[in-house]
């Protein structure tokens, strides 16, 4: 027999705990560290024991990214693209857009990082995966035409980890090309153009924006490739999963540089400083004119 006054006891505990929120930890996926919330959201998500860094939603990409109250977002909400009538595709997008409060899986506009004036995209990987479909590949295009007309550098973030969205077949694999022609415009406009690549980077976002940058830095311990795991295990093949990662591309000549997340936003002020130093942008559009 169990005492009465045991058995309060315990009653008592078990209420106490059932106050306590579920939220309170996070568990690191790649140590598997319990994490304090608090100290988690204040290293910008990122594990203070390994390093990992969890996949951010572009708008907390953006808050640690530009100053405060800087951006300005294009006007581009594009109708949807829908050629090949995909059973449920206009739902899912829809479902999509009520849960992050993105129109597609990238958004866009004017910013300044540190004082200097850029025009930025980040794609994000919460909306179907970051994938590119006709709405994402014409706001990149527009975006990068913004760009051209201000005399601005442009900057990616780029977080996208599948692809070209089949749901759109042929018309989302000619995003590529379309895309990869107007960063060559940027080019020809002697514009700098930054991409910055997070977790995951991968397919088609890998094989044509994404790894276009006259200077491509990347976040540590980032998924990229283009091919996924699964698919080179079908095809019989051994490729060591370290080639995955970031710093399996640095090593190869890919990136250019790897910068931990609290510094990526003092590096792209340091990037700006040398290759566009012009924070004046009224003055340099009077110049162009």
């Amino acid at each position: 027999m169990v005492p009465d006054w045991f058995k309060e006891r315990i009653s008592r505990f078990r209420e106490r705990v059932s106050t306590i929120p579920d939220d309170l930890w996070v568990k690191c996926p790649a140590c598997t560290n319990q994490i304090y919330k608090g100290e988690w959201e204040r290293a910008l998500k990122v594990c203070p024991r390994c390093g990992y860094h969890f996949r951010l939603t572009a708008a907390e990409r953006l808050d640690m990214t530009v100053d405060p109250d800087s951006f300005v977002p294009f006007g581009l909400d594009l109708p949807d693209a829908d050629p090949l009538d995909f059973p449920e595709y206009l739902d899912k997008l829809q479902a999509h857009r009520s849960r992050t409060g993105l129109n597609d899986a990238i958004i866009a506009g004017t910013a300044a990082v540190e004082g200097y004036p850029v025009v930025l995209s980040i794609t994000d990987s919460h909306f179907m995966m970051g994938s590119v479909g006709a709405v994402f590949g014409e706001v990149f295009v527009r975006t990068v035409e913004r760009a051209t007309d201000l005399r601005l550098p442009f900057i990616i973030i780029s977080g996208s980890g599948g692809g070209m969205r089949m749901q759109e077949g042929l018309i989302s694999l000619m995003q590529m090309a379309k895309m990869a022609s107007a960063v060559d415009r940027l080019h020809q406009a002697r514009l700098p153009y930054v991409a910055v690549l997070t977790d995951p980077t991968m397919a088609g976002a890998l094989a044509s924006f994404a790894s276009l940058g006259d200077i491509i830095i990347s976040e540590p311990r980032v998924q990229m490739g283009f091919a996924g795991s699964r698919v080179i295990a079908n095809l019989r093949t051994s490729i060591s999963t370290r080639a995955h990662t970031s710093e399996f591309h640095q090593q190869h000549g890919q990136i250019d540089i790897l910068v931990p997340r609290s510094q990526v936003r003092h590096a792209l002020a340091r990037l700006l400083a040398i290759i566009h130093p012009n924070r004046d942008l009224k003055a340099e559009a009077a110049a162009d004119a």
